[in-house]
């Protein structure tokens, strides 16, 4: 199957701020997706991609935390947060919709996430450390939710005006 990169939306952009819809059937087109999403995430390269940073308001997130060390890719469909501790971790967060910015953002350390997986099969599993972030960054995106709604005010505006300069600069070539 070859695999298409999909292009990334950057911030500010309306359709990142749109609660997705459940994935009522997994088509062929969805696990296309899927694959496409996979690849643009290693090639940006990030650890984590939600489909509507690449304009798509369906419930679908891929992700894999490993940086060395052979590849664990996660694909999820309808994925929901059923428990998370009371621990909290805080982490340096960044988004591939808002290149080369960072923020450390308060999460609860470990969480247990279920999902459907690309066969169609429901999934559950319990995510701690820079996984546990990662899937609850994702998941946040397709409740139309960035980590820089995690900032004060002053730090979101001025994170937020940095990537729309970005984006500007970028449409320019």
């Amino acid at each position: 199957m070859n695999a298409m990169k999909k292009t990334i939306l950057i911030h500010p952009d309306p359709r990142l701020k749109k609660i997705c819809e459940p994935v009522p059937d997994l088509s062929d087109e969805l696990r296309t997706l899927a694959e496409d999403m996979l690849e643009s995430m290693y090639d940006a390269p990030g650890i984590g991609l939600a489909a509507p940073q690449v304009g798509v308001l369906s419930r679908l997130i891929v992700m894999d935390c490993i940086k060395d060390g052979t590849p664990e890719p996660m694909v999820m469909f309808n994925p929901e947060v059923l428990g998370s501790s009371d621990e909290l971790n805080t982490y340096e967060e960044g988004c591939l919709s808002i290149p080369e910015q960072f923020a450390e953002v308060t999460r609860p350390a470990d969480v247990r996430v279920g999902w459907i997986d690309m066969d169609g099969n429901p999934q559950e599993r319990d995510f701690g450390g820079l996984w546990a972030t990662c899937v609850q960054h994702e998941i946040d995106h397709l409740q139309g939710k960035l980590f820089i709604d995690y900032l004060g005010p002053m730090k979101r505006q001025m994170m937020t005006r940095r990537s729309a300069k970005m984006k500007r600069e970028r449409a320019r070539g």
